[in-house]
């Protein structure tokens, strides 16, 4: 266990997130903090926005956003998140053991076992349960559906050089639990908007890619980055740019005002101001630029918002 822990600490960034939990947990809930990657948020934010750009988008004009369901929905991309690097791990921990970024996790380390992997994976599926019990029937419905995608995006790596494009299936499906916790019905604005979500995640999870294509190349997992290759930067750059219409799109059809496409189009100018400035055979520069996708998604929400008032 010790030394686990002290080949953890050596990966940790200075700027991850909750990194300081690792100081205070007893040792023992060490390995499960890091199983769930507590120590970096930025997927739980990457699942998050989605569901408040629709529970924002849902509430209409007038109208902020329902505090508590953007509570619920905080605690549950949380626990959603850990419990899809869990199913992740299990799939990968032979993968992950072969590759410098990740031999250090917890399952390809052994510093867990797989069974219990799988009583923790229970525990967060029983709270996630729970969480939805506290929305309408037709959003419980809708997301005990994306338990398909959770369980089987992990293998498309190993058969399709798009894995990128079933993460964007999965990590944006709260755009439509958010809207669907509201409306209790889905409109063509959270359809458009899962959409803006899906090349969202195109464009920044291949940018993420580029961190392991040498590593990928050699253990056979496939990506889009080893499939646009040199040109990623033009391919990625028209993701973003088709996020940018669904998401005037998705505006246009709920209403919003015109403050919702000057904060969008200032999105629009941060996003591509990064990409300017990606380096691809950098993966420090490839998890820089991938960490700022939060603050798009940030900005997007801001806009939502004016948008139902100005």
């Amino acid at each position: 266990m010790l030394t686990y822990l002290k080949n953890y600490v050596k990966t940790m960034k200075p700027e991850t997130a909750l990194g300081w939990l690792f100081w205070i947990l007893p040792g023992w809930l060490m390995p499960y903090a890091a199983l769930i990657r507590l120590d970096r948020g930025i997927g739980t934010w990457l699942l998050l926005i989605p569901c408040w750009w629709g529970l924002t988008l849902a509430a209409g004009r007038g109208h902020w956003p329902d505090a508590w369901l953007l509570f619920l929905f905080a605690v549950g991309a949380d626990v959603m998140r850990g419990a899809g690097c869990i199913v992740n791990d299990i799939y990968d921990r032979k993968l992950d053991a072969q590759v410098e970024r990740t031999r250090n996790r917890p399952l390809a380390s052994g510093a867990i076992k797989v069974w219990q992997a799988i009583v923790f994976l229970c525990v967060l599926l029983f709270i996630g349960f729970c969480i939805l019990l506290f929305l309408n029937l037709f959003t419980i419905k809708l997301a005990m559906l994306s338990l398909l995608l959770v369980f089987t995006y992990p293998w498309m790596k190993r058969i399709t050089f798009w894995p990128q494009l079933f993460l964007g299936f999965t990590f944006n499906w709260g755009a439509l639990l958010g809207w669907s916790s509201v409306k209790d019905n889905l409109e063509w604005p959270a359809l458009l908007l899962y959409a803006a979500g899906i090349f969202w995640t195109l464009g920044y999870d291949t940018i993420y890619a580029h961190q392991d294509k040498r590593d990928d190349e050699k253990v056979g997992i496939k990506s889009t980055a080893l499939l646009f290759g040199d040109k990623s930067l033009p391919i990625v750059t028209i993701f973003y740019a088709l996020t940018i219409g669904l998401l005037a799109l998705s505006g246009l059809t709920a209403g919003l005002g015109y403050s919702f496409y000057a904060v969008l189009a200032a999105a629009a100018v941060y996003a591509f101001v990064e990409l300017a400035q990606w380096k691809l055979d950098e993966p420090e520069n490839c998890l820089l630029r991938f960490r700022r996708n939060r603050n798009f998604g940030l900005i997007v929400s801001a806009g939502i918002v004016l948008g139902q008032f100005l």
